[in-house]
């Protein structure tokens, strides 16, 4: 990646975030990433009216839209707060957000467009309503794409079947070592 740097290319990881475990471990690989090469994070939440552009444009609602956005930008902030516990700031990194309204892998690959770019996306597990954002930016995008695996706690719960997505947050991000055994005893509650 250093041949892009001679020609004046930025390096800029571009990861996408929806809040989910698999976003998540996208996110911490993309600021890793980011400390070891000098590059900077561009963090990404698309968000979709309800019943997509399709439905919205049959039947608009300035007032639906305006609140669907702001939950979209308070994701994001709480998907930062869960992977991070504090302010981007002290990351060490150059670190931006950005909730753009759009369809998930085409806005991804829209922004990753620079030269030097590269987009991170958790390689999820298999959502059966929609298409795998990963699966359409590995074969759309114009530049390295790295998806980042599921975190093995979750594969571990998933393939055990005792798993809620609230749970494995709590389990991911614990918020003081006094919890850890209360959030154990809820994830594994039948």
């Amino acid at each position: 990646m250093e041949h892009s740097r001679e020609y004046g290319a930025e390096r800029r990881l571009v990861v996408g975030v929806s809040g989910s475990l698999g976003s998540l471990a996208a996110l911490h690989r993309a600021v890793a990433e980011a400390r070891r090469t000098d590059a900077e994070v561009l963090a990404v939440l698309v968000w979709e009216p309800p019943g997509g552009e399709h439905g919205y444009r049959r039947s608009p609602c300035p007032p639906l839209l305006t609140a669907v956005r702001d939950a979209a930008v308070e994701r994001l902030r709480t998907a930062l707060d869960d992977a991070f516990g504090g302010t981007v700031a002290d990351l060490g990194v150059r670190f931006e957000s950005l909730a753009v309204r759009s369809e998930p892998g085409y806005a991804l690959v829209q922004l990753a467009d620079r030269p030097g770019d590269v987009l991170v996306v958790g390689a999820g597990g298999g959502r059966r309503l929609r298409p795998s954002v990963a699966k359409y930016c590995l074969r759309h995008a114009s530049c390295p794409v790295l998806a980042v695996p599921r975190p093995p706690l979750q594969r571990e719960l998933e393939r055990c079947g005792h798993w809620s997505v609230r749970n494995l947050r709590t389990l991911w991000h614990p918020r003081t070592p006094e919890t850890v055994q209360e959030d154990l005893e809820l994830a594994f509650k039948r």
